[in-house]
C-alpha cells in the first residue's frame, strides 16, 4: 500500500474545525498528515493528529519568508541566513525526533544578483553541512524542496532536479534529501519518470498537485499520476507522498479520489 499523507494547511476548508477535518482524513484511509511550520501551539496540532492515529510526517523546519513580500527568499542561498537557519533547524530536528517525524522541509531561497547557480549551490551546501551531522544524530531527513520559478515562485533557486541532486552530492549526508514536488517539476522540466528514477536515492518526500492550476488529481490535468505512482514504487521508495493541492470542490471528495488513485496504481 502506498503511504500517503495530507498537507493540512493547504487542504483543510476554513469552515471545518481541525478535529473534524482530521476525522474525515482518517475515514478516507490516510495514515498521516503534514503541517507547514511550527506555529504557536504546534505541539497541540501534533497531539490532535496523534490522538486520531494519524502520524505527522513533515513540516517546514525554518523561517524562509521575505519580510517585504512574503516570498520564499530567505533560505540557504544567503550566507547571512546560515546562523539563523542552523539554529532554527536544530530546534525543529529536536521536535521531529520527539514525535518521530521522519523529515523536515528546507528551502534554498532566491537566486542572488551577480552569482551563478553553481556559486549559490556551494553556498547552500556550506550551510547544510553545518546542520547535517545533527540531523544524522537524530535520524531526521532534511528535504530540500524543489519549486517552480516560472509560475509560483520567481527567483527561487532550487528549481531543477539536477541542481537538487548536486546539492545532495556536495553535502554528502544520508540525511540531506530532496522534496520532489511533482506539480512544480512538471511545470519546470517535465520528464518526470526519468528524473525520479535518476534522483531516486536522494528523494526523501513527494508532494502532489494537478497541472495546470494546482488542483485535483483528476482527468482535467496533464500528469499521469497512476503511471507516476508505479514508477515511484519501482524505485523502492517507502516514505510518504503528500497531497498538497487546492480542491476545486469538496476537499474530502478530492482527497478520496487522490487516495484511491494512488492506492490502486
Amino acid at each position: 500500500m502506498f503511504k500517503q499523507s495530507v498537507v493540512v494547511p493547504m487542504m483543510k476548508p476554513e469552515t471545518d474545525s481541525l478535529g473534524d477535518f482530521l476525522d474525515e482524513v482518517k475515514s478516507v484511509g490516510f495514515s498521516a498528515v503534514e503541517f507547514w511550520s511550527p506555529e504557536p501551539q504546534f505541539e497541540e496540532l501534533i497531539d490532535a493528529a496523534l490522538s486520531r492515529g494519524l502520524r505527522v510526517v513533515s513540516f517546514v523546519g525554518h523561517g524562509h519568508e521575505s519580510p517585504t513580500d512574503g516570498s520564499h527568499a530567505e533560505g540557504f542561498s544567503r550566507r547571512a541566513n546560515h546562523e539563523r537557519l542552523v539554529a532554527e533547524l536544530r530546534e525543529s530536528i529536536d521536535l521531529a525526533s520527539k514525535y518521530e517525524i521522519p523529515g523536515l522541509i528546507t528551502l534554498s531561497g532566491h537566486r542572488n544578483s551577480g552569482e551563478s547557480d553553481t556559486e549559490a549551490l556551494e553556498i547552500c551546501a556550506e550551510g547544510l553541512k553545518r546542520i547535517a551531522p545533527y540531523a544524522e544524530e537524530k535520524g531526521v531527513n532534511l528535504n530540500m524542496e524543489l519549486l517552480n520559478s516560472t509560475v509560483d515562485h520567481p527567483y527561487y533557486l532550487c528549481d531543477h532536479t539536477d541542481w537538487a541532486v548536486s546539492l545532495c552530492e556536495r553535502v554528502n549526508s544520508p540525511r540531506c534529501k530532496i522534496l520532489y514536488d511533482i506539480y512544480h517539476m512538471q511545470i519546470m522540466e517535465g520528464n518526470l519518470i526519468s528524473n525520479i528514477q535518476r534522483a531516486a536515492q536522494w528523494i526523501g518526500h513527494y508532494h502532489t498537485a494537478g497541472v495546470p492550476g494546482r488542483n485535483d488529481l483528476d482527468d482535467a490535468q496533464e500528469i499521469n499520476y497512476p503511471a507516476l505512482a508505479k514508477a515511484i514504487r519501482a524505485t523502492g521508495y517507502d516514505l510518504y507522498v503528500g497531497h498538497e493541492f487546492m480542491p476545486k470542490g469538496d476537499a474530502i471528495a478530492a482527497l478520496r479520489q487522490a487516495y484511491q488513485g494512488l492506492s490502486s496504481s
